[in-house]
Parts: C-alpha cells; sequence; structure tokens
C-alpha cells in the first residue's frame, strides 16, 4: 500500500530504493493480474463473436430455406 510505502522509504535501515524496488514489484503483480484478466476478456470476446457469427450465418439459412419454400412472390394485380 501507499503508506508501507511511504513508511519503507522513510526508514533508514531499509533506504530509499529498497522502497522503490517494493512499489515496483507490488506494480510488476499488480499488471501481471490485469494481464491475465485482459487475456481471459479477449479469449471470452472471440467465442461471443463466434457465437454471434454462427447464430447469424443459421438465421439467414432459415430465411433463405422459408424463402424457398413459400416459392416466389405471388403477382398482384394492378388496380
Amino acid at each position: 500500500s501507499l503508506q508501507d510505502f511511504f513508511a519503507l522509504v522513510q526508514d533508514p535501515g531499509i533506504g530509499k530504493y529498497a522502497a522503490i524496488n517494493s512499489m515496483l514489484d507490488q506494480i510488476n503483480t499488480c499488471l501481471d493480474h490485469l494481464e491475465e484478466k485482459n487475456d481471459h476478456l479477449h479469449a471470452r470476446l472471440k467465442e461471443l463473436l463466434e457465437s454471434n457469427r454462427q447464430t447469424r450465418v443459421e438465421f439467414q439459412q432459415q430465411q433463405q430455406q422459408q424463402q424457398f419454400s413459400e416459392g416466389p412472390p405471388a403477382a398482384k394485380p394492378h388496380q
């Protein structure tokens, strides 16, 4: 935490470089965690896009089959 960081910086036995190193380690851990979450979200998004693509293809196929079974539209007489 930030309070821990300031406590380390002010402790003459540890020194500023050790405190900075500790803070950088914490930041690195957070970034690793964010990267894992990002990878997971990316994989889920790809799954969702593929699912939507497949649903669209199936819907288009159903529309084509329905149009084919209904035959060509009947000509309307002119009024």
